[in-house]
């Protein structure tokens, strides 16, 4: 979804690209995998042809926030919405879809060329936390993502314009073995919140004040989501969907790109884990 998550492509390694086994697996373990990715995906798929076409709510009397939004404001507000509807619509059209690898977790990345956007990824995964605590981890607290996953160099928020719209200035961590060099995303990032589910949507957007830096590629993201919904046998669980859409720029191929982008899914759903365990312990 959004840039920050998915950091980890800008340290494409040599070992990462010698390791990518997911289309290797037997033909028994993806038919098994496909099976419960229907399962998943069909309950999903009623979430988003429910909520894809996601209304401009207008903020109730008890949620009106005392100071008008002014007129930038409200366009950052807008960029947002626009990009979570359009990324929504992409994950709505089922058509098309091919499967790309899975984990052991049971997590499964499909893929699907859309015309005039690119390649996209789709992973999907269950996660053991509550809706509430994904979302105070991926937006409430997106600043501290550098402690956990460490693909990430920092994250900050250089504005909050309303309670559900940010805009953020993320750099990718220096690693080792670093094909593309350490890149910066600026972008806007918005969210639905509601019972038992939650929608994350981004975009790249540009700021004056925050031209590209040097020493950095600016790489541009979206429209992307993540779409967050309670299990229904245990609400302490989550359903996580999340429809990677990015241009990482710069020389490197689109072939080693479209290997790397899922790789990236999938480490940072483990770092994610990790986060997730280690909360859990120390509580």
């Amino acid at each position: 979804m959004l840039p920050a998550v998915v950091k980890l492509c800008c340290g494409i390694s040599y070992p990462h690209l010698r390791n990518l086994t997911g289309l290797q697996r037997t033909a028994v373990a993806v038919i098994g995998q496909e099976l419960t990715h229907m399962q998943r995906w069909g309950q999903v798929q009623h979430l988003i042809r429910t909520h894809s076409r996601l209304k401009r709510h207008e903020p109730k009397p008890e949620d009106a926030s005392p100071v008008p939004l002014k007129e930038d404001q409200l366009l950052y507000v807008q960029r947002g919405q626009d990009a979570m509807e359009k990324a929504l619509c992409m994950l709505e059209d089922t058509q098309g879809w091919k499967f790309e690898m899975t984990e052991s977790e049971g997590d499964v990345i499909c893929s699907k060329v859309i015309p005039g956007t690119g390649k996209v990824f789709r992973l999907e995964a269950v996660l053991d936390a509550s809706v509430d605590e994904l979302y105070d981890i991926l937006f409430v607290r997106v600043e501290e993502m550098h402690q956990w996953n460490p693909s990430i160099q920092q994250i900050k928020v250089l504005k909050h314009v309303g309670p559900e719209t940010i805009v953020t200035h993320e750099i990718s961590a220096e690693t080792a073995g670093n094909l593309i060099g350490q890149r910066d995303f600026l972008c806007v990032r918005h969210s639905c919140k509601q019972k038992s589910r939650v929608y994350l949507g981004g975009t790249a957007i540009e700021l004056a004040s925050l031209p590209p830096q040097p020493g950095f590629v600016r790489a541009e993201d979206g429209p992307t989501c993540i779409i967050i919904q309670a299990l229904d046998e245990d609400m302490g669980k989550s359903h996580f969907t999340w429809l990677l859409n990015m241009d990482v720029k710069g020389w490197l191929p689109k072939s080693i790109v479209n290997q790397a982008l899922p790789r990236a899914q999938l480490d940072f759903t483990r770092h994610l884990r990790r986060r997730l365990t280690a909360t859990s312990t120390l509580g």
